[in-house]
């Protein structure tokens, strides 16, 4: 039996190998393997360059966003950093400026000429109470320091309101804004005609009633305090000014509208003054 014949398969490989590594030897002696690499290498390239160019089109930007985030952070921290140093001069300019108000309110109530005599004690505000109609302040002067029910309140400007609830260190103010406050007063030429100004609610102008249709009155007149027999407030304290007057077509009295003198949405301190039947 013949021996069986082996394949001439991997001899051929062989040769071609020995074939392809002298060609290249040769190429290489002679400078030239570096143009077919390159060749090899530039088909190549231009193979890739789709896939590559979609590669890139992904991992750009997720590259991009990862680093971004990294960034996002630390600006993030020095962006509050910067916000907190911005709230804290905030806060002192506004200190420094509370501070200038409460300073000039305080000296103001040294001063106020139309008490005349009368006693007052100086009180600090610690608190507002606003709604849409009532409009209160508390005050850390009671009972102890001489405060009754009914006082009189008054700030730099004019008339705050009236003395409504106290304890024995504390008390608490109706506003002359609050709906339930009422005043009555007196306006122009002495001995001056009788009005009653009414609250509306907080930051809210007064209204006037009592004023007859077509009565002459000028923006920036002031209504004081009328001082009757058994009136609620001494005489002659400044209480509102003028903002605006008309009178209707079938209207019995003017209408009014005008603006406290105190400056009420910015009170730090106030006086009570040591006035009425039980003073």
């Amino acid at each position: 039996m013949a021996p069986p014949r082996r394949s001439r398969r991997p001899r051929t490989t062989l040769l071609l190998l020995v074939l392809a590594a002298v060609t290249i030897i040769t190429l290489d002696a002679r400078g030239g393997l570096h143009v077919v690499t390159s060749g090899v290498r530039s088909v190549a390239a231009d193979a890739f360059t789709p896939i590559r160019s979609g590669v890139n089109a992904i991992v750009e930007p997720i590259g991009s966003f990862l680093a971004g985030s990294v960034h996002y952070g630390a600006v993030r921290e020095q962006n509050q950093k910067l916000q907190a140093e911005i709230d804290q001069l905030r806060m002192q300019d506004r200190s420094a400026a509370d501070q200038a108000e409460a300073l000039r309110q305080l000296s103001a109530l040294m001063h106020l000429t139309y008490l005349g005599n009368l006693q007052s004690v100086p009180a600090q505000v610690t608190d507002f109470g606003t709604s849409d109609f009532a409009a209160t302040i508390d005050i850390n002067v009671g009972r102890s320091d001489g405060v009754q029910l009914s006082m009189p309140v008054v700030g730099n400007g004019g008339l705050v309101g009236q003395v409504v609830k106290v304890s024995h260190h504390t008390a608490t103010v109706r506003l002359i804004t609050d709906g339930q406050s009422a005043v009555g007063t007196r306006y122009g030429p002495a001995p001056g005609s009788l009005a009653v100004l009414n609250g509306t609610g907080s930051g809210k102008p007064l209204s006037a009633d009592l004023v007859p249709a077509n009565t002459p009155l000028t923006n920036g007149e002031v209504f004081v305090t009328s001082g009757l027999q058994g009136a609620l407030f001494p005489m002659g304290i400044p209480v509102a000014r003028v903002v605006s007057s008309h009178t209707g077509d079938s209207a019995s009295q003017e209408s009014v509208s005008l603006q406290p003198e105190a400056d009420l949405p910015h009170l730090r301190y106030v006086s009570v003054v040591l006035w009425g039947p039980s003073a």
